[in-house]
């Protein structure tokens, strides 16, 4: 059968067949039912008429001389309609034997059946296996007239057996054909309606079955039959509608998710620029706050004030190169552990492996010993394990030093942002190079070439800073105007690289013997002049004497041939408030105590008095300074005595 055992058509089949199959099996089974009880209940009316009848023959008088009850035998054995279908016909004493039988031969026999056909009782018909049986008693005043006591009448019992009529027979042949022609009807229509359902509903039921696993499966250009207006047709044309739909829907997925990777690689891009402007952002701010000063003191602050504020770095260090090739920390956080002041070789530790190679060295656990360079004392009094990054800070293929970062996390540096703290150690140390350029710079503007002490300039700015101070504190402030004898003829006699040797040996004397709160600066020429804070008159020209003496027992002639032994200096002291209230008065008033020495022999000190500068003795008054001279510019000497007193 082509209806598999679970489709909608095998199903529809048996919900439909087998309740039409069972109403009619049960309506042929009641009629013919009720039509083999109408014709049993017909059968044993007849049956019990007949038995009244053969019952009555019994009364009737019998000829002399003829066998008992011969009109009886006679009519039994009749061949008439009404006892053809008479099977037996019996008169039984109440002991079961037989009296009188249809049949020749039985009389004086026991039934078979005799203690059924023997209980008393009234009078009953049944039918079994298509006969009816009647039991009807037998005699009475009837048989008195015939019958003697002996053979005890009105005791006997009249047993008939009727086959059923034909009609009964062909009732049941109808009604068993009917019963086959039902049977096959219903096989008939089962298959004519499994036939039907297969084509009509399951097929199609079966091709949008498939069509709806394969859209299942991803195939949404799959498509269901819809042929014809049936409900199927419109249920395939439905699906189909909505696979379209789906498709459409497929299409703007894909559509939208490569949108969506286009957004997201936007956004992935973005995100990376955000991250790169950060740091740039970062990194400007890192460059202009750096380059906000060229003090290195402070450019150090500010280095380690960024890197512990803005990148969040918990202990950092700063190590630069000092004169003996070694990295020393400079600045350190936290601050007041001790450790600004240690130094490491180059190759020693972390830092001075990145030193040496140049090359940023990162440690992720720095309590991993096997893999540490890192001395204790660089994280002394910090933390024993965490992750340490050592930047070196290279200018123009030129070590500057070594930036240290650590944090208590291990592994807590990542690449990218060891790359950014690479660039801030780029940044840092063309801040740091910067800084000693600005710093020799200015040494190189506020200091004498020749002797190495501040110049002219840096005196003026040293004195203002001097001078206000005192004013503010009420303290003291003496100017020592120092002048090498006899300079000019040195310059003639033994060249002007001997001049310039000498004034480094005088210069050597001099800044030996003051005190480092001191100023001892090149005024011009052959000309010092010597700050000293907090210091009165008397303590001035001690100074001043000591000073005079040392220059003319320590310095000598450095050419053989030039007249006398020493070199010599003549010293003018003026004192501030006392002498003069303002910066050019105090070295006017020096300057006019000092030609009062040369005028009155050299090599000797004295102190301003009043009316010194009336006579300076010199081609320029007190108050025309000039602008600083070149080292050695004066005209030749004559002959004389270098050292006279």
């Amino acid at each position: 059968m082509p209806l598999g055992p679970d489709t909608v058509g095998r199903k529809l089949l048996w919900s439909i067949a087998l309740p039409g199959l069972l109403v009619a099996l049960l309506g042929v089974g009641h009629f013919w039912r009720e039509a083999r009880v109408a014709v049993q209940d017909a059968t044993q009316v007849e049956s019990l008429a007949l038995a009244e009848f053969v019952a009555s023959t019994f009364t009737l008088p019998q000829a002399r001389g003829a066998p008992a009850h011969g009109a009886v035998t006679e009519v039994m054995r009749s061949d008439t309609r009404l006892f053809r279908s008479v099977e037996d016909v019996r008169v039984l004493t109440p002991d079961g034997r037989i009296l009188w039988s249809r049949r020749s031969g039985e009389e004086g026999t026991t039934h078979p059946e005799a203690a059924r056909l023997t209980a008393p009782g009234p009078e009953r018909a049944r039918s079994v296996a298509q006969m009816t049986e009647v039991i009807r008693p037998l005699g009475g005043p009837e048989c008195a007239g015939c019958h003697t006591s002996g053979d005890v009448p009105g005791a006997s019992i009249l047993q008939l057996r009727m086959a059923e009529p034909a009609l009964h027979q062909q009732l049941s042949s109808v009604f068993g054909a009917a019963l086959g022609s039902m049977g096959l009807f219903v096989v008939l229509l089962a298959l004519i309606t499994g036939l039907a359902l297969h084509f009509v509903l399951t097929r199609p039921l079966r091709k949008l079955s498939v069509a709806m696993r394969r859209a299942e499966a991803g195939d949404l250009l799959v498509r269901a039959e819809a042929r014809g207006t049936d409900e199927l047709a419109q249920l395939g044309s439905a699906f189909n509608q909505m696979l379209a739909r789906l498709t459409s829907m497929k299409a703007e997925e894909i559509d939208t998710h490569r949108d969506l990777e286009l957004v997201k690689e936007k956004l992935a891009l973005k995100d990376e620029l955000e991250d790169r402007l950060k740091e740039l952002s970062l990194l400007f701010d890192v460059a202009r706050s750096l380059n906000a000063t060229l003090e290195l003191d402070e450019l150090l602050d500010a280095v380690t004030r960024l890197v512990t504020e803005r990148l969040r770095i918990p202990e950092f260090s700063i190590m630069l190169m000092n004169p003996e090739s070694l990295l020393e920390i400079k600045h350190a956080w936290p601050e007041g552990r001790g450790a600004e002041g240690l130094t490491f070789a180059l190759g020693e530790g972390a830092c001075g492996r990145a030193a040496e190679t140049r090359k940023s060295v990162y440690l992720p656990d720095t309590s991993d010993r096997s893999s540490v360079f890192a001395k204790p004392d660089l994280v002394k009094g910090g933390l024993n394990s965490g992750a340490l990054l050592a930047a070196p800070m290279v200018h123009m293929e030129t070590l500057l030093g070594v930036m240290n970062f650590q944090r208590p996390e291990v592994a807590s540096f990542s690449a990218e942002e060891i790359e950014l703290l690479n660039a801030v150690a780029d940044v840092v140390a063309t801040a740091v190079k910067n800084a000693r350029l600005h710093a020799e710079t200015v040494k190189l503007t506020m200091t004498d070439p020749l002797t190495g002490v501040p110049n002219r300039r840096h005196l003026f700015q040293r004195m203002e800073l001097e001078l206000a101070r005192s004013n503010r504190f009420g303290t003291p402030l003496a100017l020592l105007m120092v002048d090498v004898d006899h300079f000019k003829r040195i310059n003639d006699l033994a060249g002007h690289r001997v001049g310039d040797e000498t004034l480094r040996r005088v210069c050597d004397v001099l800044r030996l013997r003051v005190r480092k709160v001191d100023t001892l600066a090149r005024y011009g020429g052959e000309e010092f002049v010597i700050l000293l804070p907090q210091t009165n008159k008397a303590e001035a020209m001690e100074v001043a004497e000591k000073l005079r003496r040392a220059v003319a027992e320590s310095v000598e002639l450095v050419q053989p041939g030039l007249p006398g032994n020493h070199v010599t200096v003549s010293i003018g002291a003026s004192h501030f408030p006392s002498d003069a209230s303002a910066q050019e008065e105090l070295v006017d008033c020096a300057d006019a105590a000092l030609y009062f020495s040369k005028r009155t022999g050299r090599n000797r000190t004295t102190q301003y008095e009043a009316g010194m500068e009336l006579h300076p003795g010199r081609e320029r008054g007190p108050h025309t300074p000039t602008a600083e001279p070149p080292a050695v510019t004066a005209a030749p000497n004559p002959p004389g005595g270098v050292a006279k007193a």
